[in-house]
């Protein structure tokens, strides 16, 4: 579980930026550098790759990076992997099967770049189309995404994602790539069902071992299959939230991971993680409306995935606030609640944690950076994608 958090979060954080204009983010350093910690411990030897998506800050990704138990980048669009790999990366896996021709053209067209980049195709109708749209497609490197869900009966546990699921299935994919001239370079498996799921309950427990159990005896013979016609590099799989199950199958040769660096709302309530919330960000006061209500400009960042309120930003507890139910989080203002709102003045922080780590990034051009070392201060800036003028979708 999530250690709570301590009371004087906020007023620390408004603290340490109190000369910065709001709206802003903020990323806690030592929280940071302690989540990453973290997850190298729960890999227990396996690399971590780690996902950009849920970063999306280009320093931020390079200080994980620079530890040791974390190797290479999963991107999630190829141009974003062209621009990686043209400061210099070269171990870089795009994790999301692409239809984006000029960019994959980019690609084949430069063997620098093929070397450095490895994309994904999850069917035979994709290989199909990267060979009749992808001028120059041969010696692209490529992998196959591998359904990882649960089926129990008709009940499926997990993400729709590959329609490529048994080893007959990743066969046909292999042997039809290798006809079109692609080079089959890896594998991937993202158990979503225990990665991004919160031990809510017996039941969800039970499900998650049994899920475990199934797909570990299933990967190993998809990937025996596929090592018996490819020489495979990569064979990834996992997420944050099943890093201390993952990595103990052979079968796989690196973990991936990214959400649990920023540890957002999302992250809270699973048994195997003790994460630090490392990222915030706060919306000033700039409306009072009557009493015991305020309300703070911007702060509907309101996090993709299935609809409901462990979607959107909570306000920390300590500051005795909470959205008002009937209109949530707003576009450009929103209103809050409680016994804390009347303490509060016009052009005070409001601080919240956000639901799903990378989306925050698109909100802002920067993360300021914080540290207990020396006094709680801001020590730096973290541009994101954004703030480098970068938008993959």
């Amino acid at each position: 579980m999530h250690r709570r958090l301590s009371p004087p979060v906020a007023a620390r954080l408004s603290a340490a930026t109190a000369d910065l204009p709001g709206p802003l983010a903020v990323v806690d350093l030592d929280a940071f550098d302690a989540n990453a910690a973290t997850l190298v411990e729960l890999a227990a030897g396996m690399p971590i790759r780690i996902a950009t998506k849920s970063l999306r800050s280009r320093p931020l990704i390079e200080r994980a990076l620079a530890r040791d138990g974390f190797e290479g980048l999963m991107c999630y669009a190829v141009r974003e992997a062209l621009w990686w790999a043209r400061d210099g990366h070269d171990n870089l896996l795009v994790a999301y099967p692409s239809v984006d021709v000029p960019a994959l053209t980019e690609l084949a067209a430069d063997p620098a770049l093929t070397r450095a980049v490895i994309v994904m195709i999850d069917s035979v109708e994709h290989v199909d189309f990267i060979a009749r749209e992808v001028a120059g497609h041969r010696g692209l490197r490529v992998a196959i995404d591998v359904d990882a869900s649960l089926r129990v009966g008709p009940a499926h546990m997990g993400v729709r994602r590959s329609p490529t699921r048994t080893p007959a299935d990743v066969e046909a994919v292999i042997r039809r790539a290798q006809e079109r001239g692609l080079v089959v370079a890896g594998l991937m498996f993202y158990d979503a069902q225990i990665a991004g799921l919160p031990d809510s309950g017996p039941a969800v427990r039970r499900m998650k071992k049994i899920s475990d159990a199934e797909l570990r005896t299933r990967r190993a013979e998809v990937v025996a299959a596929a090592r018996a016609l490819a020489d495979l590099e990569v064979v990834n799989g996992g997420g944050t939230g099943s890093l201390h199950v993952t990595h103990l199958d052979p079968s796989l040769s690196e973990l991936a991971a990214g959400s649990g660096l920023f540890a957002p709302t999302l992250f809270d309530g699973y048994d195997a993680l003790s994460l630090r919330p490392a990222a915030y960000f706060a919306a000033p006061v700039v409306r009072r409306p009557g009493e015991g209500m305020v309300t703070a400009y911007g702060g509907g960042y309101v996090a993709s995935g299935p609809p409901g309120w462990s979607r959107v930003p909570r306000p920390l507890s300590e500051q005795d606030l909470s959205l008002v139910r009937r209109e949530g989080a707003g576009e450009v203002q929103t209103p809050l609640e409680g016994s804390g709102a009347d303490r509060l003045s016009l052009g005070d922080r409001i601080w919240f944690r956000h639901a799903k780590a990378g989306e925050l990034a698109e909100r802002f051009t920067e993360f300021a950076l914080v540290s207990s070392d020396g006094g709680d201060r801001v020590v730096g800036r973290a541009a994101t994608y954004r703030g480098e003028g970068q938008c993959f979708g």
